[in-house]
């Protein structure tokens, strides 16, 4: 197994990028180069597989996030059966192989248990065999191209995958994310991403960024960016979602087809879906 990049430990208050490593799954059918018409999206934050159903979990079942557990094989698989409808899949708070997941590499785990021929893991804090928080991209088509950003903040540790599918100006680029809690840690976070989007017509953003749509689209650095979305149901936590804290942000050129906040709680946040139209050049270039 290809060893996942392991950041310079330091404080990014600007940022940092690095090249991803696509890894391929070899067991996986490769569908041809042209893209779908309609692309099947999903971001899910499965909390390292942990299966949070009520408040006091987060006590009693505190230790998942240190130690393995038993139920942790199942509960990737009931996350597996979510994935397999889904073309490019999001994930958040996954762990790339330590103590806690049984050295299991969750994102490569869910790939073959998804049947996805693409899968890239991005470590963004590397505790040794002890945790490996990572966030990972699934995928059904080759990306032409894979980036790997550790997001500015006082404290080290959160991540975005930006991946662009087709070529020139009709590419699609699509950033996956885990944004700060704090306020101010986001609003960096997203003045940094707006820069990346920024000479990009066709563009999606979707993750756990922490905070509800409005704050994202009228009150942060992606106001004035068009980019919009659905309004949806809460998506945290599981048990009794009140919050929408997972979002897919798309640019006007491409269109809503089907949204979804799916009923399976299975982590302490729901996973979050959509069908996006694609524009016909992207589908059917030259």
């Amino acid at each position: 197994m290809v060893k996942p990049i392991v950041p310079p430990r330091r404080r990014s208050l600007h940022g940092l990028m690095l090249p991803g490593n696509l890894q391929t799954n070899h067991l996986c059918d490769c569908p041809d180069g042209a893209l779908p018409e309609v692309m099947r999206l999903l971001s899910f934050n499965i909390q390292v597989g942990i299966n949070t159903q009520k408040y006091h979990h987060y006590l009693t079942r505190s230790w998942q996030h240190l130690l393995p557990h038993n139920g942790r094989h199942h509960t990737l698989g009931e996350i597996g059966k979510v994935l397999n409808d889904f073309d490019l899949v999001a994930l958040q708070e996954v762990d790339g192989g330590s103590m806690r997941s049984g050295y299991v590499n969750q994102v490569e785990h869910l790939a073959r248990e998804g049947q996805f021929p693409y899968w890239y893991q991005q470590l963004n804090r590397n505790l040794g065999r002890f945790a490996q928080h990572s966030n990972g991209l699934l995928s059904r088509y080759a990306p032409e191209l894979l980036e790997d950003h550790k997001l500015p903040g006082f404290m080290p540790g959160r991540g975005a995958i930006l991946t662009s599918f087709g070529k020139g100006k009709d590419s699609l680029l699509v950033v996956m994310m885990h944004l700060a809690l704090s306020t101010k840690a986001r609003a960096n976070q997203l003045a940094y991403i707006r820069e990346r989007i920024s000479d990009h017509q066709h563009v999606v953003l979707m993750g756990d960024m922490n905070t509800h749509a409005e704050d994202l689209l009228e009150h942060s650095p992606l106001r004035g960016s068009n980019l919009h979305t659905a309004t949806l149901p809460g998506t945290y936590p599981s048990w009794k979602p009140a919050r929408v804290l997972d979002h897919i942000l798309i640019s006007p050129s491409l269109s809503i087809e089907r949204v979804d906040v799916l009923p399976n709680a299975i982590s302490d946040h729901l996973p979050v879906s959509m069908h996006i139209r694609l524009p016909h050049a992207l589908c059917n270039p030259g």
